[in-house]
């Protein structure tokens, strides 16, 4: 996991509903099996926090994880909820992997803009962990669409843009336990 640096504090934006300062943005960061929904959940209940897991929404809507089209509209329909709840000072825990370093960027300058607080988690496993775990989820039925392959980890991790130290700076450093 990944602990980040406290920075500045931002003035809450004007119209808010409440005091915004312990209000707070939370992304957790890390390609799938790498225990995303675990701390996700933890966390939820220890902030308090609503959690917004893609996964689940789409698959509690009747659609395929696998469907680009969908997971692109139902990605901008949570981060429309998302700023909705910060703005009236409730925290929102996203639980999507936030793969790309220009994706955390935009969510952390839109959820400043808004005067709240902004922390990255970011998980790691090593491929074959994440491979066997996946394998454990597919064989369990606890994953109700297509298997993810060891194809698939191998293609992902390419394109996976982990968090490096310079871009950890700019996240806030937790305000609870978080082990």
């Amino acid at each position: 996991m990944c602990r980040v640096r406290k920075m500045q504090s931002f003035a809450a934006s004007e119209g808010a509903v409440k005091d915004l300062s312990s209000t707070r943005l939370v992304l957790i960061c890390g390609l799938p099996a790498s225990g995303k929904s675990t701390l996700a959940r933890r966390l939820a209940a220890t902030i308090p926090a609503v959690r917004l897991d893609k996964d689940e929404w789409t698959l509690r809507l009747g659609h395929d994880p696998w469907d680009d089209a969908f997971r692109v509209r139902i990605e901008e329909q949570l981060w429309a909820l998302t700023q909705e709840l910060l703005a009236t000072g409730q925290s929102v825990i996203l639980e999507w992997g936030h793969w790309a370093r220009v994706e955390r960027a935009e969510k952390r300058l839109a959820a400043r803009a808004l005067g709240v607080g902004v922390e990255l988690h970011y998980l790691h496993a090593p491929l074959d962990e994440l491979i066997e775990r996946a394998e454990r989820r597919n064989a369990s039925g606890e994953w109700r669409a297509a298997p993810m392959t060891r194809a698939h980890f191998e293609q992902w991790s390419a394109i996976f843009q982990p968090p490096d130290v310079e871009e950890a700076r700019l996240f806030d450093e937790p305000s609870y336990d978080t082990t």
